[in-house]
């Protein structure tokens, strides 16, 4: 017998999962196609138009939970928010010293990059870095249960993507 759906549950509960950040893959994918399977709206055609636009919501939700559990970023704050450390970017702009003379640097290698190679390098040096911090926060999450630790290595990871994001566009133009 299927476990009946709770509009109020959090992501995890709905998708069976426990509350923590490492997850499986393979694991959640299979779980959300099988709840894509018994919220579809087509599955409830026979029952009116009200069941299908229920479904459809259920559907939407499932498809919310799905995209934020996937997103290694998204799940951290996620968790973070759930265990009372909200993320707050807007506002809490405060970073060590160590990370923003790091962003001063990543910021002037991307003004002097003058070749792919170089933007490549910047990189993959960004790359080791946003797995460096991930893991941090996996650690601070799952093992010291720190969540105001792992909501301050969110808002860098925030910046180390959009950081990202930049070199790929400088990329793009140099038609990489």
């Amino acid at each position: 017998m299927e476990t009946p759906l709770k509009l109020d549950s959090h992501d995890f509960e709905l998708f069976g999962l426990p509350v923590r950040f490492a997850q499986d893959r393979a694991d959640l994918d299979a779980r959300w196609r099988d709840l894509q399977a018994r919220v579809h709206p087509d599955r409830f055609a026979a029952e009116g138009g009200a069941a299908q636009r229920v479904a459809m919501q259920w559907a939407v939700r499932v498809n919310e939970a799905y995209r934020r559990l996937r997103d290694p970023l998204a799940r951290a704050a996620y968790l973070c928010e759930m265990r009372g450390a909200p993320i707050d970017a807007e506002r809490n702009t405060a970073m060590p010293s160590a990370f923003l003379m790091t962003q001063m640097a990543w910021r002037e290698a991307l003004d002097e990059a003058a070749s792919p190679d170089e933007l490549e390098q910047l990189r993959r040096e960004v790359d080791d870095a946003r797995s460096r911090l991930l893991a941090d926060v996996a650690v601070a999450l799952d093992d010291r249960g720190d969540a105001p630790s792992a909501a301050a290595g969110v808002r860098a990871l925030m910046f180390i993507e959009r950081f990202a994001d930049d070199v790929d566009r400088r990329l793009e133009a140099l038609g990489q």
